[in-house]
Order: C-alpha cells, then structure tokens, then sequence
C-alpha cells in the first residue's frame, strides 16, 4: 500500500502502524462483541433457541460474560489504546518511545482477547463481574498492560513540549488505576491449570471485586473515553476547548470521588452501613464533577453550533456526551438507597449500562474513528453519507434500547414489592418474567439496529482503507487549541 506522509510531522515521523492495528481490530471486535449480544438478548425472547444447538457452549450463561468482555475490553479497550497512541504522539511531537513494545501491546491484547473467546464458552471462568478471566490469561493481562504503561509514559516522559495536554491526563489516570484494579482484584490462589479462587473470602471478596467493578466503568468505559473527546471533539469541531481550566478541575474532582463509589453496589448487603453510606454519598457527589465535563464538552461548539447540521462525525461526538451526561446523572440517582431499593437486580441497572456502553462509549469511539482513521490511512472517508445512516441507525437502535430496559426494570421492581393486604406477594416471579417479554422483544430490535450500525461502519472504514487514491488529509500537528 503506497504511503504519503499527512503533515509535516506525520507518517514518517509517527508509529501509525500501531494504531492502525488497534482501529481495524476496534471495528472487527465491536461487530464481533454486538454480533454475540443481539443472539443473547434473542435467547431471552425465545428461550427455545437453545433447543436448536442443544450444546451448552451457546447458552446466555456462557455467552453473556463473552459480550461483556468483548464490547468492553476487545473492542473500547483496543480503541483506547490505539487512540492513546495517537493523542500522545501527536501531542507531544515525538514517536513512541519502542515501536517494539507497541507491537507486544498490540499481539499481547490481541491474545487475550481471543484466550477469552475460547475460554468462556467453554465455561472456563472466575465468576467475577468483568473479571472472568482466569489466572494464566490475567498474568498476561497484566504484563501487557504494564508494557502499554512503559510506552505511553514513557512517550511523554521524552516529549518535546513543557504542556502535558489534558487527554493525556485522563488516559494517564486510566493507565494506572486499571492496573491497580485488576492486580488486587485478581488475587487469586491457582488449584490447576484453568482454576482458582479468590484470594478474599465473603464480604471483603465482594467489596473488592465492586470496587474494582465500579472503577473498571469509572476509570476504564469513562476517564480514557474523556481523553478522547477531550482531544477528538475540539478537532472535529475545529474549535478550542471550551475551559481549559474547567477541563483540569473535571480531571481531578472526577479522580478523587470515582474511587470511593463502589459500595453502591452492595446496598442491602452484609457490608456495613457505613460503608454503603459512603459509597453512596460519594456517588451524589460525582454528579458534579461529571457533569462539568459533559458541559465542557458540548460548549466547545460554542460559535460553531451549525456543524451539526452538515457533519454526522460531530455529531456521534455530540450524542456521545449527552449520553455521557444523562447516564452520569442516572448513576447516582440510582445509588440513593431508596432508589436503589427498586432499581436493584432489575433491568433498569441494565438500561443505564447500556445507555452509558452504547451511547456513551460506543458513539464516542465511533466519531473518532471517523476522525482518526483517514489520517492514519491516508485516505479519504469512503462515505459520508453512510456516516449519516450509520448515525441514525444507532440512536434509533440505543433509544429502543434504553427504554425498553426502563420500562421493564421500574415494572420489575414495583411487581417483585407489590404486596397484598395480609402481606402475601401480589405477583409470582414467573408473572413478571411474563410481563417483561415485550420489553425483552423491544431490546432485541434496538440491538439488531446498533450492530446493523456497526456493519455500515465496518463497510465504510473498509472501503476507505482500501482505496487506492492517496490523499493528503489536513491534521494539524498542535494540540487542539488550549484556550478560554
């Protein structure tokens, strides 16, 4: 494939070949991880399916940690990183400090991911939310990790600019803090090759894994996707950030409230109520900081508000942080106890998942791989109307979702309380089951139109990626203007 350098400091001084890596395989595992998610979601309205295989290697229980797994680490993890690479390198006007170790984070993630794919479904797994991977494949884990570390630190450490840009900073954060997570969740005692147990036992095991899986959506599906629309949006947009000041507070008021959230998970559990308490005190307060940035973000439109007209790519960026914003203020209204009492084990916790993996995460990732992928190719975007289909395919595919998942979880809890007056339950749980089938049937159609999405995209990046005509695609080498 011929080649022609972008800007006066890109291909040939750049490692993109990292990162085209990482963009291709972000798009093969999101059609591969929403793929896996629409058959599950479909195993829930016709229970009946699992006849056809009639092998447990397809069941929801197999397959549902697999969908997880594969949106949230094979697909929002290989764009972080790829990503990364690219703000970092850009930002601060060097290459990557080992093009060597880049290509292990790329093979080492790669691996792992597909560990999992074989593993799951074959029943191999910790039962740990976000944590399933079991002992050998979590060693490598963290040994890829811990290089992606060396070279993205290690990249600013020999920079050629004082001003360590903002993104950096919160993929800096998102580095580090994983890291923590899944060592000291992982801690684990190995009994054979593909088993173990928990290095922790009862309450503290279970306090452990949801600070680690609160903070796996705190710091993995929020900070790093921060630092891409902290660098993404102000380029698309062609505009400064909106307050860079209010981007640094965002940063650190986000860092030091986010950690202590996790025992909103356990309300109503053996964990002491004070604990609770403070979880769930920190969860209010994080409204704050979160919403500061959801600000920041949409009014760096400020004066160029028309480019939404004309520009779908801004406008997954836009819809991402409002999603962003919406299930950022969703959270902690669902972490009050009283809230909590109803929202629990019911499907509502799954919509305001989805609202923050799909809105959020997934349409953020998606305009900046609309962004970045040109440049890195060296091509022009196949289509910018298929980005238009592509835009209104997922959020029609994201709404059916979210409110359906709503309206069945706030009927879920109110049928699982109801009570009648000599305090016998109103509703059987196979009732509400019963009731939830339409809601279960809204959800799989929400999902066919988002992974329908994912394929247009594929279809797109595809073509452009291929195409044959070279062209020099304008990327400023400064670092999106810091301003106000």
């Amino acid at each position: 494939m011929t080649e022609k350098v972008t800007s006066t400091a890109g291909q040939n001084t750049y490692n993109y070949k990292v990162i085209r890596q990482f963009a291709i395989m972000t798009i093969v595992w999101g059609v591969v991880g929403m793929a896996v998610g629409v058959y599950i979601a479909a195993l829930l309205v016709w229970p009946e399916l699992n006849n056809i295989l009639d092998v447990p290697y397809f069941t929801f229980g197999r397959l549902r940690p697999l969908h997880t797994n594969a949106v949230i680490f094979a697909f929002g993890g290989s764009a972080l990183i790829g990503t990364s690479y690219y703000v970092v390198q850009r930002t601060c006007h060097v290459r990557l400090i080992s093009d060597k170790l880049a290509a292990f984070t790329f093979w080492g993630w790669q691996v792992v991911i597909v560990l999992a794919v074989i593993t799951f479904p074959l029943g191999i797994t910790t039962t740990k939310e976000y944590a399933e991977l079991e002992w050998p494949i979590d060693i490598l884990l963290a040994v890829v990790w811990i290089a992606y570390a060396i070279v993205f630190f290690g990249t600013i450490a020999k920079r050629k600019v004082s001003h360590i840009y903002v993104a950096n900073w919160f993929y800096g954060s998102f580095v580090v803090t994983i890291a923590l997570l899944h060592i000291f969740n992982n801690l684990e005692v190995p009994v054979s090759m593909w088993k173990s147990y928990s290095a922790y036992a009862g309450v503290q095991d279970a306090m452990v894994q949801w600070w680690y899986g609160h903070n796996a959506v705190g710091f993995f599906l929020t900070t790093g996707f921060l630092g891409m629309m902290y660098y993404f949006v102000p380029k698309q947009a062609e505009r400064p950030v909106y307050s860079y000041r209010l981007s640094i507070v965002h940063f650190w008021a986000l860092i030091f409230t986010y950690i202590w959230a996790g025992p909103h998970h356990l309300h109503y559990t053996a964990l002491p109520d004070w604990t609770q308490t403070l979880g769930m005190v920190m969860s209010i307060i994080l409204f704050a900081p979160s919403w500061g940035g959801m600000i920041n973000g949409i009014m760096t439109l400020s004066g160029a508000w028309e480019k939404l007209r004309t520009d779908p790519i801004l406008r997954f960026m836009i819809v991402a942080i409002s999603f962003y914003g919406m299930s950022t203020f969703e959270g902690p209204l669902m972490a009050i106890r009283t809230v909590n009492a109803l929202s629990h084990y019911t499907d509502w916790t799954i919509g305001h998942v989805h609202s923050g993996a799909l809105g959020w995460v997934a349409m953020i990732t998606m305009g900046s791989m609309y962004y970045m992928i040109p440049r890195i190719f060296g091509r022009k975007l196949y289509s910018l109307k298929l980005v238009e289909a592509h835009f209104w395919v997922s959020t029609i595919g994201v709404v059916l979702y979210i409110t359906a998942m709503w309206v069945s979880g706030i009927m879920q809890g109110l049928m699982w309380r109801a009570v009648n007056a000599d305090g016998t339950l109103t509703y059987s749980f196979v009732e509400s089951v019963q009731a939830m089938h339409p809601y279960y049937l809204t959800r799989w159609v929400g999902g066919i139109f988002f992974l329908t999405g994912m394929l247009i995209m594929a279809y797109n990046i595809f073509k452009t990626v291929t195409s044959s005509q070279v062209t020099e695609v304008n990327d400023a080498v400064v670092a999106p203007a810091l301003a106000h």
